[in-house]
This record gives C-alpha cells, structure tokens and sequence, in this order.
C-alpha cells in the first residue's frame, strides 16, 4: 500500500478548518497533595483528523499526558482542568465529568490507547482472536461483525489474519505483536487513537514501516492519532503537527515544517541538534548539555534555563508563556522571552548536505586506514564461526520429532584489529547480539574458531595455550543495552565499582580502591564523584547509568568492548554525548569497540567519529561491510538500501512518503532461512539465480569493503535471469 500524500501535505489540504476534536486546557497532573507536578498546565487543541506528534525526553511528562486524554492517570495522581471531547454528532462531553461506566465506554470506542510494550499488553494465556471477542463482547457489539472487520485491519496491516488470529502472543515476532495491538485498539472503530512509545522497542524498518501503514490507516478510517515518542526524527515524517514538552509543560507547538525548520524555543533548536542525522554534517551535532529536571526539583522562571546558552536574569525569574510569537505564523506557539537569538544564536544543522562524497577518494583513505590497522596480529579474529541453537520445545511436541534448529549465525570471518572500531548493523533478531557475545567469549561457537591474539578463547588454560582464560576474560568486557538491568539495585555504587578492582588489583588498599574509582568516574563525566559514590543504580538517571557502565567495564583494562545497543536506553539529546565519551575513552585506553546498533545514524555517528567499520548483518551473516561515508552514500547490497530508507531524516525535502525498497516487512524465520541469497524474498532486484545460489562476501568495485551480492559481478549469470515474482528489473551491469 502506497500514499500520495505525506503528512505535510495532509497538513496544507485542511489550511484553515478549524474543527477540534479535544480541547485540552490547563491540564495538570499533581502528587504529594498538590505539591509535586507531572504535568503543568498543558494546553493544546487536537484537530478532527490530523496526526499529533507529542516529543519529549524520558520522564518530561508526555506518558502522563497521553493518560490525562483517557483520565487514566495512576493512582495516587491527581487530574484537574478541562478535557472535551467533540462528538461527530455536535455534542461535547468533558471527560473528567463522566461516570465509570462511560469511561469506560469513552476509552476503547471514542479514544483508544496503544502501549509501549505489545508484550505486556496482550494476556499470555489466550490467543489474538480471544482478545478481540472478548473486547466486541465487553462493549456489546456483534463479535462476527467485529472479527470480519478486524481481519480487514489485519489485511491492511500486511497480516495474515487467520495466522495472528489464531497464535498465542509469543508467537509472533515483536512488528507482528504491535500491528496486532494496533489493529486490537481499532476493532470498535474509534475516533481517536492516542500512542505511547508504539515503536519504541522496533528497530529501524519496522518502526517506519509502521509509521507508513498508520498514515495509510489514518486516511482510510478518518482517524485522529496522537503519536507520542522521545524519538523527533521518527515522527516528524508522520505529523501534521508537533508539540515539544519539556519539564513537564510545553515548550513549544506548530506545523511540523516549522518546527523542524524554523523553531523558535532554544529546547527545540538543541534537541534537533543533538539528533544522529544521517545526512547533517557530524561536525555540527552537538549535545545537550545537563538533563531533565526531576518532578521534585522544578528550577523557577523558565524551566530550561540552566541548560540554555541564552538565559537571563527574566528567564530565572519569570516562567514564559506559551502563546503565538510571530503575527505571520499564528499556528505557531512558543514559550521563550527570547526566541528571536534563539533563531538567529543556535542555527539548525538539519537539511545541511554533509561533505560530498568521493568515491575513489574514499577508497584510498580507508584504505590506508585499515591497512594502518592491519598490520600485525588481529586482536580477535572469527573464522568461519556459526552458533546454531536448539529451539525450546513444548511437552507434546518434543514426542513428535527432532526439535528446530535456529541458526543465529552462519558461517561468519572478521577481524577485530587493535584500537579497532566495528559497528554490527541490523534488524532485531539478525544475529547481532549472538555476533557480539561469541566474539568476546560470551557464547560459544557450534562451529568455526574465535582467537584473541592467536590463541582460541576456548582451549584457553589447555596445555599448548599462550594465553590464560582468566586474563582473556579480564581483556573482552560488555556494556549491556540495558545499563539498569545491568547493575545490582542493592548495592551502592561504590561496591559496584570495587568488584572489578579487586579482579586487577587485588593487592590496593581501600584508600588506593577509591581513589581509582574517584579518578575514572570523574573520567566518565559524573563530577564531583562523592556525589555519586554512595548513590544506589535506581537513584541515577539513564545517562548517569550509562557512564557507571562503562567505568565499570574499563576498571578491568580490557583490551575490547562489546557495547550491545549502549544508548538505545537513553535520550536521543544525550546519545551523542555518550558516543563521543566512548571514543575518547577508546584512545586513552587503547581500546577496540564492537558497536551494535539497529540505527544507521548512530553507527555512522560512531564509526566515522573513531575511523571505524559498519558490518551489515541479515539473518545470521554479513551481508555488507564497509566505511560508514561509503555504505550510506554508495550501498552496494540492497538490503544496505533498505537500512538506508528506513532511518529518518530531519531534512524537510527528503521527509515525503516513498515506497520502501522492500517486497515483505516481516523478517523469515530463522529456523528456516531461504535458500540462496537469504534476502531474496524480500529483495525488490532478486532474481531467480538468487533463490537458488549464495553470494559470498566479496571485495566491491571502486569503492571500499566488501558485497554479498550478484549485482556487484557484470559476467554473472544474475544479469541474465528473470526477476522473482514481484521483483523490478532495475539497472544495467556495473562497468
């Protein structure tokens, strides 16, 4: 399914119609008798059919927005001012007026909700279908009816109905379990739907393939949605309109052009700047300095003040309102006392080309980059590796054959030099992970070897080794996604930090333990370090979590990193800053960093910032392998292009709707990988020769690194077989 018209335009089409839908004025959301805000007179009017995008970091208040349009925020929080919904019929209900049981009724047919997590959304115990009967049946409705219309939902959401009818939750892949719930929030056919992080837990391609299929939906069914992320970039290519919350009030709110173009609050301006662009110049992205207050600790006068380069004595002392700043642009809302040098002071980096990419000449510098790094001995090599695991089998069926097999990495070479940087790039479930933890040691291989400086990680402490699996142990260390999960919540951080001393010097005092932990802790950004020292993991911010992660991994001198998605758990504004301290920390401390990501900008980010590598993986194998410039100016295997598609731009010229270059969404199932070219199914340019022979990895024509891909070959019989069904023939063979 393809559009005609991308949110901007939808925009331009309704200049003019003033027909709100919910009005929302001076909504708060309060704790502690009165005394603690969530949510700070927000004031905004939701259009009848428009797309909201509702942006802000974790913890500003934009969840608890999304529960104050439902009156379903959490006890014990309190609701106060007014919401009013606009019925189609004329008639106006104020929300936080009505009984239980019309609630009840207002939440699933009038507004329905989507969450974060599909997972935790779903009741394990009962299968799809079962969540959509009982919903028809809970609000009176034909269940027939409601099942026949739900399997349209599903159709449009490129489902298979009867397959996700009639599967239990897990059996679905995570895109599969959020188009489900999507379609679950629509089955009583609402007028509203309201979004909370709906993709967040997506990579890259399913989240904008997502985000296509909503603006298809919300034009079909004349939908009004309120799309809520701390993600700018992923929904400025949907809305119509977007609202910025900061500290939990609006900061600023408009047409989405003039926000991502022409923003007035010095927040916003920042924010789009510390976004990894894809295509923005790497020189011009800068982080946000501090973070979000906490709800407890509110600054007077306007709330960004101590993070912004322009504030004032006014701006201390007086909160600014939001209201129209420019009589020009009257849809346009900011509150800043001084958004004029706002403009002019902070200029945007979004839309700028980044330098011009010269292939040849790209060639000759990396090059002479890995050449330099090439010589002598890798730190880690793979050879050949595969890891194969044994699917977990239910009661009855491990007594009606041999259990599946799923092949999470197929037969996989690379090496890792010294002060090396390689970012694994891919869709959830390539193999990415699995890559990273056998690398280090981690997860041993079912087949091929893993060598750290020539000797094998697991005949370690055998007879002929030259290294010991201790010390290989203490060189190969990880910085998990989650940095919370990662630290024990019972102990200070302080004994957190004094585990892995212990390991490499167990001779320091206790005096020479502290002073260690003192030195890097101030290394890693968090000063003074006694104000940290004693705090418990859960008394730290995201960002703070991060950094207490990675010192933690650097007291044991090691000598490589795997960071497995080490900031997809913290704001966009702070992403760059973390990256930027991780390769500082890799040149002091001669460290090689194996970088996994889902997300072409922070790989590109990452890699060209420390001279590094991007591997492209696709179920289980590298399918692309190169300088981060040349994969996104120049990518070579289409599904390199398809990484390139998926990753949002800030740029408003390239922000249209366009068809992905893709024939299927969903990823096959690892069990049973295609034979052939594993991507061929979904290829747009596969032909028959694909389904039927492996490309190997290979060295590319004028351009660096290597291609899994027949295209790159002009005498391969590829050029001369029929495209699959629903592939294109596209382009003649290179010269």
């Amino acid at each position: 399914m393809s559009t005609d018209s991308a949110a901007g335009n939808r925009a331009a089409s309704d200049e003019g119609v003033d027909d709100p839908i919910l009005e929302i004025d001076d909504a708060n959301v309060t704790y502690n008798d009165g005394e603690t805000y969530v949510l700070n007179d927000a004031s905004v009017s939701i259009d009848r059919r428009e797309i909201l995008g509702i942006v802000g970091e974790s913890g500003s208040g934009k969840s608890m927005f999304a529960s104050a349009l439902l009156d379903a925020v959490p006890d014990p929080g309190v609701l106060s001012g007014q919401i009013r919904y606009h019925r189609n019929d004329g008639s106006t209900v104020d929300v936080l007026e009505l009984s239980d049981e019309e609630l009840r009724q207002f939440r699933w047919e009038e507004v329905s909700m989507v969450f974060q997590g599909a997972m935790s959304s779903f009741n394990p115990t009962m299968k799809i279908r079962t969540h959509f009967t009982e919903t028809l049946k809970t609000h009176d409705r034909s269940v027939s009816e409601g099942i026949d219309f739900a399997r349209g939902l599903l159709e449009n959401l490129y489902l298979e109905p009867d397959r996700v009818l009639d599967s239990y939750p897990h059996e679905l892949s995570g895109g599969m379990q959020q188009r489900a719930l999507i379609a679950l929030s629509m089955v009583l056919n609402p007028e509203v739907l309201v979004m909370d992080e709906p993709t967040a837990a997506l990579d890259l391609l399913m989240q904008r393939s997502i985000l296509q299929l909503l603006d298809d939906l919300q034009s079909m069914y004349d939908l009004t949605i309120v799309f809520i992320t701390h993600d700018l970039p992923l929904v400025a290519s949907l809305a119509d309109r977007m609202a910025i919350i900061y500290a939990f009030q609006f900061a600023e709110i408009g047409p989405r052009d003039s926000i991502i173009g022409d923003s007035a609050h010095p927040y916003t301006r920042k924010l789009l700047n510390a976004t990894p662009n894809i295509d923005a110049p790497l020189v011009e992205m800068q982080p946000i300095d501090g973070e979000g207050p906490a709800p407890v600790n509110v600054p007077s006068g306007c709330r960004f003040h101590p993070r912004c380069s322009l504030a004032t004595e006014k701006c201390r002392a007086e909160d600014p309102q939001l209201d129209v700043f420019d009589e020009f642009d009257t849809d346009h809302r900011a509150a800043c006392h001084h958004w004029q040098e706002a403009r002019e002071e902070i200029p945007l980096n979004a839309g700028k080309a980044s330098d011009w990419y010269d292939a040849s000449d790209m060639a000759d510098r990396t090059t002479n980059t890995q050449q330099s790094k090439t010589d002598g001995q890798p730190l880690l090599s793979l050879t050949n590796v595969d890891v194969h695991f044994t699917k977990e089998q239910g009661l009855l069926e491990r007594f009606s054959g041999d259990p599946d097999t799923v092949r999470a990495v197929d037969d996989v070479s690379l090496d890792i030099q010294e002060q090396d940087l390689v970012c694994l790039l891919g869709e959830s479930g390539c193999g990415k992970t699995t890559l990273g933890k056998t690398m280090i040691g981690l997860q041993r291989p079912t087949g091929g070897s893993v060598e750290y400086r020539g000797q094998d990680i697991w005949t370690a402490d055998g007879s002929d080794s030259t290294i010991s699996h201790d010390e290989i142990r203490s060189a190969l260390q990880i910085i998990h996604q989650d940095p919370g999960s990662a630290l024990n919540p019972n102990r200070r951080i302080v004994d957190i930090l004094s585990e892995p001393l212990r390991h490499t010097h167990p001779n320091a005092s206790t005096n020479e333990c502290r002073s260690r932990i003192y030195s890097l802790l101030e290394r890693v950004g968090m000063t003074p370090p006694e104000d940290f020292i004693d705090r418990y993991p859960h008394q730290l911010s995201g960002g703070e979590q991060q950094r207490v992660v990675l010192a933690r991994a650097l007291l044991m001198n090691p000598n490589a990193i795997l960071a497995d998605e080490a900031i997809s758990a913290v704001d966009v504004s702070l992403r760059i800053e973390i990256m930027d301290l991780m390769l500082e920390l890799q040149s002091e401390f001669d460290t090689s960093f194996l970088f996994i990501s889902h997300d072409l900008s922070n790989a590109r980010y990452f890699a060209e910032h420390g001279d590094g590598r991007i591997a492209v993986m696709y179920l289980g194998e590298i399918v692309e392998i190169g300088s981060a410039e040349r994969l996104i100016h120049d990518p070579r295997h289409p599904y390199t292009e398809v990484l390139r598609w998926a990753t949002p731009n800030l740029d408003l010229d390239a922000m249209e709707a366009d068809d992905p270059p893709i024939r299927e969404i969903d990823v096959p199932d690892p069990v049973d990988p295609p034979s052939g070219c594993r991507f061929h199914t979904r290829c747009p340019v596969a032909r028959e020769v694909c389904r039927k022979e492996q490309p190997e990895l290979q060295e590319i024509n004028d351009g660096d690194g290597k291609a899994a891909c027949f295209r790159e070959h002009p005498d391969h019989e590829y050029w001369d077989s029929e495209p699959v069904e629903g592939a294109q023939r596209r382009n003649e063979p290179p010269n």
